[in-house]
């Protein structure tokens, strides 16, 4: 196998020269179009892998952007992600540091699609640069990097600045238009409720000979929790956040059960392959949640409600006293989350979905530190908490080693 020819030097990176870095760019003006420039807006990608380059074509298909600059920690990302896009070699940057290279463009909003655990560092300095910003869920994979999240979005309503959070459900028909019945009354009082992710195993990357601990993690981080947060954070959010949408508010308490019962090869990090996670409501509602990537078994992904009039299929199905079914039609919601943020751009409305991702994003969080501690955990303490996943520094030839599986009751 080929290795990406990215040097010590570049790849060595602290939190210290981060926020140094992010500093630089506080005195950079906001990208707010005046109402009359109908220019095609310029987007910057940070993480040129699959979902950062799909995020860029939605971008494409929904308003003609340019994906003008492009950033990413391996050459080879982000050399065939310049070619798809015809970006020009000094305006993609490859390095731990490269996302600080592409907030001195002139790029107008910047996709963020790289691990998760990078997430709230980048979002800060987007928003101190002055760009707009659609990132990708989740947004950390820790209470500190939530917290550091939601302080950035409140930033970002200041300076006037649009945010969207690549939690499609949010921008599709189906959903909207069953919410909004929900909210109307159609189910009455919500009482309980259910969702999964119930699929089969995903892509691994296997270490290779002479490649460090850091290199392969990052390159197979969806099976790390500090880089990933675990798929309950990282894949199962989509339908936490539509709970906590559906319910109104987030959850005050957690409680499940987890485990790594088929996926036990060191090649699969430190994440387990199942979670359960019993969520409490305001109110005394009650959501059953769970997630499990394992093959051969039965699949689901939904979201359901019950009401003491009704139940509800979140997408797009009310029965009960008031039946009801989506007719069909709407937009391709991965297009939609892209227009809807351009149009909030161009017409000055502000959008911003940092706080709700954020809050979602802890609320898998609170549902894994449950089912890894074997321990009920409260939304106060969680949200106050100091656990911070992670390295003390970045560096592509460091052997770090992160923590172990996670064993319930010792954990």
């Amino acid at each position: 196998m080929q290795r990406d020819p990215i040097s010590r030097r570049r790849f060595l990176y602290t939190t210290g020269a981060a926020a140094a870095g992010a500093g630089v760019l506080l005195s950079r003006a906001p990208a707010i179009l005046a109402q009359d420039d109908d220019r095609k807006l310029k987007v910057g990608v940070v993480g040129c892998g699959g979902r950062g380059t799909g995020a860029a074509k939605d971008s494409m298909r929904a308003y003609g952007t340019e994906i003008s600059a492009l950033a990413d920690v391996v050459a080879t990302k982000a050399e065939a992600a310049r070619r798809s896009f015809k970006v020009d070699k000094s305006r993609t940057f490859v390095g731990m540091d490269a996302f600080k290279k592409l907030l001195e463009t002139d790029v107008d909003y910047v996709i963020l699609a790289t691990p998760p655990h990078f997430r709230p560092e980048h979002f800060e300095a987007c928003i101190d640069a002055g760009k707009h910003v659609f990132m990708e869920k989740p947004v950390a994979v820790d209470p500190v990097g939530v917290r550091r999240v939601i302080e950035a979005g409140r930033k970002a309503t200041e300076k006037g600045l649009s945010v969207v959070a690549g939690t499609q459900r949010r921008h599709q028909k189906s959903y909207l238009e069953t919410v909004k019945r929900v909210e109307d009354g159609a189910i009455g009082k919500i009482v309980a409720a259910r969702c999964y992710w119930c699929q089969g195993g995903l892509w691994v990357f296997e270490k290779q000979p002479g490649m460090s601990n850091m290199e392969w993690m990052v390159r197979n981080w969806l099976y790390f929790a500090w880089l990933s947060g675990d798929h309950i954070v990282e894949q199962h959010i989509h339908n936490l956040d539509v709970i906590n949408w559906f319910m109104g508010s987030t959850p005050i308490s957690a409680r499940g059960i987890g485990g790594r019962e088929v996926r036990k090869d060191p090649k699969y990090g430190n994440i387990f392959d199942h979670h359960v996670v019993e969520y409490e409501y305001p109110g005394g509602a009650r959501m059953t949640s769970m997630c499990r990537q394992i093959g051969g078994c039965w699949n689901d992904v939904s979201e359901h409600v019950v009401g003491t009039k009704g139940e509800a299929n979140c997408n797009g199905r009310i029965m009960g006293e008031n039946e009801w079914r989506f007719p069909g039609g709407g937009r391709n919601p991965y297009v939609q989350e892209h227009a809807d943020l351009v149009e909030s751009i161009r017409e000055g409305k502000g959008l911003n979905e940092a706080k709700r991702v954020a809050e979602s994003t802890l609320t898998a969080i609170m549902g894994r530190m449950a089912t890894y501690t074997g321990q009920v955990q409260k939304w106060d303490e969680v949200m106050k908490s100091d656990l911070k996943l992670g390295p003390p520094s970045y560096d592509y030839d460091s052997d770090w080693t992160p923590p172990p599986v996670a064993v319930p009751g010792r954990s």
